[in-house]
């Protein structure tokens, strides 16, 4: 990695589609978005927005309606609502294509942008995300885990640490992603046959999602690769490093002639 690129990130809010949404930008170079997980926010991927500034791309971290900094909108939290805000982001910040790395309900919206604005992916890499309920592990631990008192007190301080709606919100913003979580996505897997985006689908081998639901992910994708790493759903952060040096590996393979580092955008 070129220890040179610079580091510089900003960091606040953006209006986009009436939308008052908080993200990280920093790097120079082809861009990369970066979506995270439910309940999470931009420090989930920290290292791995590091790792990609340093490689040479200009890396754009958003938070999701109701996530983190970014506060909640009336209605129901949905995939597709949350893949039309992306589309506006890439449309009104990025200001063109990008290459999407969604980990877990961000490799929803991820696919989704792909499905409904190719012209706006380059690559894309998911990460441990079923993308119907024939790919949802058993019994799973972690929809369980979420709804204990101990994860609802962490994720309760989480959120109210930073977000705008204040401590007394949790509850609205917690109600919606259960709802969500437990009924979608339920994607026809023959759609991936429409992404012509070259796609790294990336899990961990205890992960939430069935190594042969991933497996049936790649076989429909015109230019799909799998890899597995040992972990559980939370990769990004239990083997930042690795995921890291994979996204890389993957992200710089497609960069054209034309794409070398350059003037920063949005």
């Amino acid at each position: 990695m070129d220890s040179q690129q610079p580091q510089e990130i900003r960091a606040g809010y953006v209006e986009v589609a009436g939308l008052s949404t908080w993200h990280e930008v920093g790097g120079r170079g082809p861009a990369v978005v970066l979506l995270h997980g439910g309940f999470s926010g931009a420090s989930s991927w920290a290292a791995q927005a590091s790792a990609l500034r340093e490689a040479g791309f200009r890396v754009y971290v958003p938070e999701r309606r109701g996530h983190a900094h970014t506060p909640d909108v009336e209605g129901p939290f949905g995939y597709g609502v949350m893949a039309d805000d992306m589309v506006a982001y890439l449309d009104q910040v990025v200001g063109g294509p990008a290459d999407l790395v969604g980990w877990s309900d961000g490799a929803v919206v991820a696919v989704l942008v792909a499905l409904t604005r190719p012209d706006l992916v380059r690559r894309l890499v998911l990460i441990g995300q079923y993308y119907n309920s024939s790919g949802k592990l058993p019994n799973s631990p972690l929809l369980a885990f979420l709804r204990s008192p101990q994860a609802v007190g962490y994720l309760r301080q989480e959120y109210d640490a930073v977000s705008p709606d204040g401590p007394g919100h949790f509850p609205v913003v917690f109600a919606k992603m259960m709802a969500m979580i437990e009924q979608e996505p339920e994607l026809d897997l023959d759609r991936l046959r429409e992404v012509n985006a070259p796609t790294l689908v990336l899990q961990g081998d205890q992960d939430e999602v069935t190594l042969g639901h991933s497996i049936e992910v790649v076989s429909k994708l015109a230019g799909g690769r799998l890899a597995v790493l040992p972990g559980g759903h939370a990769l990004p952060m239990e083997c930042p490093e690795v995921v890291g040096s994979l996204l890389v590996f993957f992200l710089r393979a497609g960069m054209a002639q034309g794409d070398e580092p350059g003037t920063p955008r949005g």
